[in-house]
């Protein structure tokens, strides 16, 4: 068992003692200086153990229980305390530490370290290898000669001991320290210490990493500064000082603009980091781009509104043709926008806002006169301005929902141009990114204002026609939601305080007039669709797309491709032909490609000296075939009979609307026990089980429809006229055509119902009615959507009568007045009403179903 000692205590700040090492330690505490007096009288030992906390007066709840036992060695006494080397022998570990006279004692007692299971281990001879060669590494790259470094690690051999010497000297936290020290294993002492070793040596490296590539730099901008001042004074002994000019322009062009003071503060604080930094120093050049973004937007320039409801009906109507509700709710903006502004006016007058005359003296009359001054003139008209601004201010979002080429991007450069204002666009299709609107922050490198304050700054007028198009394409991505960022801009109570990340400061929107375009309105947020006012485009009918063509298409196009000039005409049956042959759509995008296409057909043959073309110069519908070739839409007609179990219906589609049929056949099961396996069996009383098979890939919407309309059948079969003897076992097959279309909605529930209990009562379905209507179990017909535009699209197939329900009859006054005038409406509230108007009489009776062996054999025993 190791001898107990009394030991004086060492408490040590800062630094852990290892066996096997001399370290001089300085003493200047009362106490510590007892403990080494002790000491020399006795045989020079004390118990060297570190501090966990760097106080004065240790005790014995701040040493550490593990210390080393050690021999003091040479000892120098000065003014302040002792200098002396201290030699570790051992470990030791304190038993207990007991105050003695003015300094601490411990008995202690030493420790041994373990040594290795097997030191011959290859693993352990590898890790001790390894140990000293980093080590040494180490010691080099402290700048110690190599020669030392060898000498000092050489001569000690003991893995133990190495370890403790190498411990002794890197630069570790105390408590690191300590660890090492207490850690009794050789082989887990050794790998403790490589790791911190390497850990040293990549802590060098990294700082020599930096020290030459400051070197490089403070290399670098040493011999720039010196090249940047001698460019300055050959520019200053040339007189061209182009730095401070620049920045003198740039002042003098803010100081004229009318900032508000958060803004005029931001600029102040810009234009003087500009002035004390180089000027082509990067930082220069962010500094100049953000002033030069703020000196060219409109902050106090706007456009003098033209509030002529005359001259804006006139420019509409000029553009384009049709489309009056869209152009009575925009006349309707103006018309109001100018009696606010005449208001405004009439108000500013009253409170003398706006004097009309000032008094003023002639120099060559000594009597004063009241006479009206050029600046009051200027003053009033500035005013008049203001009172305009005021009234365009903070007024709706115009958002206009329409399918694709029926003018909604046209017409806002109409009301551009009937205002007088200047006319910007931007695209939103596609956006992902929240920065396109709000810009990018400063911090990035290539930052830019967002599409809102780059179209401002195009505009250059701070009351600008502003159209965002196609905002029901924005998208989202993990770059953040665009269409949240538009919430703040499309909002006239908050837009007045536009911030963009790259400005920084507030940007008075709410003189712009937002117009808004989509095509789809479901696909619009909530919260941004609840901003703006919905004003909605419908299509064209085959007339109006024909009246477009003749005013706007062809002269355009003949303008384009140099038939201006060569007397080439088209008769009015070619446009229709091309209207109703070529193209199939709600606007007149496909139309003008058509037309296009006639016109260079016609070009290349003048241009070719066809003489037929330059006689006549006359293009009628049979040479429009010549030339464009078979007809490229085939829209469903009309039937040309009445037919059993085929009901004409409307559907309407962003393309526009159109006809569709839906046909029903029934068949009789024969032979009990059937099994059905692409039908849906259903036991109906005093039917037997009814099979319904439901084709054309039509949604659940419409296959409700459908199994709605058979059970109406079903129960209300004697009232329908549907004879007995289908009252059996039957199969109902109701398809609907194009088959390769999914279809689906509730409209078609009148249709359905038409085709099946035409084909269960040998009634035909009058060929020129066509319907819609949602439908109930009782037989109501309820209202549906897309009146217009189905009934346009039966009106292009030749359909003289149409059925709608009850509650839509006040729909029918959006139809234009030609096509009203043309049909026949019949607005029904129960599918009784309805049967009596599409249905026509049974022409002959229809004959009993041939009876199945069961039943012949049933009826034979009874």
């Amino acid at each position: 068992m190791a001898q107990r000692l009394n030991l004086p205590v060492l408490p040590l700040r800062g630094t852990v003692i290892f066996p096997g090492l001399t370290a001089p330690i300085a003493a200047g505490r009362p106490g510590t200086l007892r403990a080494i007096e002790a000491a020399l009288k006795g045989d020079r030992l004390v118990f060297a153990v570190a501090q966990r906390d760097n106080t004065d007066e240790p005790t014995p709840d701040i040493l550490y229980s593990m210390g080393v036992i050690a021999r003091i060695g040479q000892i120098q006494r000065g003014l302040g305390g002792v200098q002396l080397l201290l030699q570790g022998e051992n470990r030791a570990t304190s038993l207990q530490y007991a105050p003695g006279d003015g300094y601490l004692t411990s008995i202690v007692m030493p420790v041994e370290e373990m040594e290795p299971l097997n030191p011959e281990d290859p693993a352990f001879v590898a890790l001790h290898r390894e140990t000293r060669e980093r080590a040494a590494e180490l010691g080099e790259r402290r700048g110690l000669p190599e020669e030392v470094v060898h000498q000092v690690l050489d001569a000690v051999t003991e893995p133990g001991k190495f370890a403790d010497l190498v411990a002794g000297y890197i630069e570790l936290p105390v408590a690191e320290k300590q660890g090492l020290l207490e850690t009794l294993s050789v082989e887990e002492r050794m790998r403790r210490v490589i790791v911190h070793v390497q850990r040293q040596i990549g802590l060098i490296e990294a700082q020599e990493d930096i020290k030459s590539a400051v070197q490089e730099e403070l290399g670098e901008r040493q011999r720039e500064m010196y090249l940047r001042e001698q460019l300055k004074a050959i520019q200053k002994e040339l007189g061209d000082d182009d730095s401070s000019k620049e920045i003198t322009e740039l002042r003098e062009k803010l100081a004229k603009l009318e900032l508000p003071d958060e803004a005029r503060t931001e600029v102040e604080r810009e234009l003087g980091r500009l002035e004390r930094s180089g000027r082509e120093s990067m930082e220069a050049q962010v500094i100049r781009t953000y002033l030069e973004w703020i000196a060219e937007l409109p902050w106090n320039t706007r456009s003098d509104d033209k509030l002529d409801l005359a001259n804006a009906e006139t420019v509409l109507d000029e553009d384009h043709y049709g489309l009056p509700d869209v152009k009575d709710r925009v006349l309707e903006f103006l018309a109001v926008r100018q009696l606010r502004a005449q208001q405004m006016a009439e108000e500013m007058g009253k409170s003398g806002e706006v004097p009309a005359a000032r008094l003023s003296a002639n120099k060559d009359d000594a009597n004063p006169t009241l006479m009206p001054s050029r600046k009051s003139e200027d003053r009033k008209i500035t005013d008049q301005a203001e009172a305009k601004s005021r009234a365009m201010a903070k007024g709706p979002i115009l958002l206009f929902i329409g399918p694709p080429g029926v003018g909604k991007t046209s017409i806002a450069k109409s009301i551009a141009r009937a205002l007088d204002r200047k006319y910007v666009r931007a695209s939103l299709g596609g956006i992902r990114d929240e920065a396109d609107i709000r810009g990018h922050r400063r911090t990035y490198v290539g930052a830019m204002p967002g599409r809102i304050i780059q179209g401002m700054k195009q505009a250059g007028s701070k009351n600008p026609v502003f159209l965002l198009d196609e905002i029901d394409k924005l998208g989202v991505s993990f770059q953040g939601d665009p269409g949240s960022a538009l919430l703040e801009v499309l909002d006239p109570a908050q837009n007045d305080s536009f911030t963009d990340h790259y400005l920084g400061v507030p940007f008075d929107l709410s003189e712009v007039l937002f117009v808004c375009t989509a095509n789809f309105i479901q696909n619009i947020p909530g919260p941004l669709l609840d901003r703006m006012e919905v004003v909605e485009f419908a299509g064209y009918t085959e007339k109006e797309k024909a009246e477009i063509a003749k005013r706007y298409l062809i002269p355009r196009q003949l303008e384009e491709n140099g038939l201006a000039d060569k007397n080439v005409k088209f008769t009015d049956d070619a446009v229709m032909r091309i209207v109703s042959e070529y193209t199939r759509e709600s606007g007149v995008r496909q139309l003008e490609r058509q037309v296009g296409a006639v016109t260079r057909k016609v070009a290349r043959k003048i241009a070719s000296g066809d003489p037929a073309v330059l006689d006549d110069g006359q293009i009628d519908a049979s040479e429009v075939r010549e030339l464009l070739g078979r007809p490229r839409v085939h829209p469903e007609r009309a039937n040309e009979e009445h037919e059993i179990g085929v009901a004409t219906g409307m559907y309407y589609t962003p393309a526009g609307g159109d006809i569709m049929f839906v046909e029903a056949a029934i068949r009789r099961l024969y032979g009990m026990g059937q099994r059905l396996t692409d039908g849906e069996a259903t036991q109906v009383s005093g039917w037997g089980n009814v099979s319904l098979i439901l084709t054309g890939q039509l949604g659940d919407v419409m296959k409700e429809s459908a199994r709605a309309a058979m059970t109406y059948a079903a129960t209300h079969a004697s009232a329908l006229h549907i004879p007995e003897d289908r009252l059996g076992s039957i199969e109902v097959h109701v398809h609907v055509p194009a088959g390769a279309i999914p279809k689906d909605g509730p409209s078609a529930g009148t249709t359905m119902s038409t085709a099946l209990v035409s084909a269960m009562s040998g009634r035909p379905v009058r060929k020129d009615v066509a319907m819609t209507g949602e439908i109930t179990l009782r037989g109501r017909v309820l209202p549906i959507g897309g009146v217009k535009e189905k009934v346009l699209g039966a009106h292009r197939a030749g359909i003289k009568t149409i059925i709608l329900p009850k509650d839509n009859e006040a729909d029918m006054e959006d139809i234009p007045e030609d096509v009203r005038e043309s049909m026949t409406f019949h607005c029904v509230a129960t599918l009784d009403e309805l049967f009596e108007i599409a249905l026509l009489p049974s022409v002959e009776p229809i004959e009993p179903a041939e009876k199945s062996i069961v039943e012949e054999q049933e009826e034979a025993m009874r």
